[in-house]
């Protein structure tokens, strides 16, 4: 959770950095060509300020909802955000890894699913032994959870 705040912290550093000081130049850069309803470069940058500053609001809004996670919120005994959960697919007879993770972090080539993913919606407040019916694309998902690791149980 500390690397995502990090990560959303110089993301908005960039863009602040880029919404004060380099989009004004090329602002000033684009009006000295004259005529401003047919000027590309003007409306380009116009555009990519507005832009920039939508983005600034949503990560500012994310890292403040990230503050707020109380961690001693988060179950010891049951699946919740950061739980790295074994799961056998009772359908296919093979195990699954997962890491419940946020919609930013989630990777599902390494096995990283969002918290709001069906799967991970699915899994959210089970414990060990459970077996659980999935709604997915396409049908249904059973799995039974066989292991789990809460976050605050990692070392990472």
């Amino acid at each position: 959770m500390e690397d995502l705040k990090k990560k959303l912290q110089a993301e908005i550093a960039t863009l602040e950095y880029e919404l004060r000081n380099e989009l004004p130049k090329e602002i000033l850069r684009a009006r000295a060509h004259g005529d401003l309803s047919e000027n590309a470069e003007y409306h380009a940058a116009k555009e990519r300020q507005r832009y920039v500053d939508a983005r600034l609001a949503q990560l500012k809004s994310r890292l403040r909802e990230f503050s707020m996670v109380d961690m001693s919120k988060i179950p010891h005994d049951r699946v919740g955000l950061g739980s790295k959960v074994v799961l056998l697919d009772l359908q296919k007879d093979v195990k699954i890894s997962y890491k419940l993770v946020t919609s930013e972090e989630a990777d599902v080539a390494k096995g990283f699913i969002s918290t709001s993913s069906p799967i991970g919606r699915g899994l959210i407040g089970k414990k060990v032994g459970d077996e659980i019916k999935i709604p997915v694309p396409g049908g249904f998902k059973e799995v039974e959870i066989l292991e789990l690791t809460t976050i605050h149980e990692q070392a990472d």
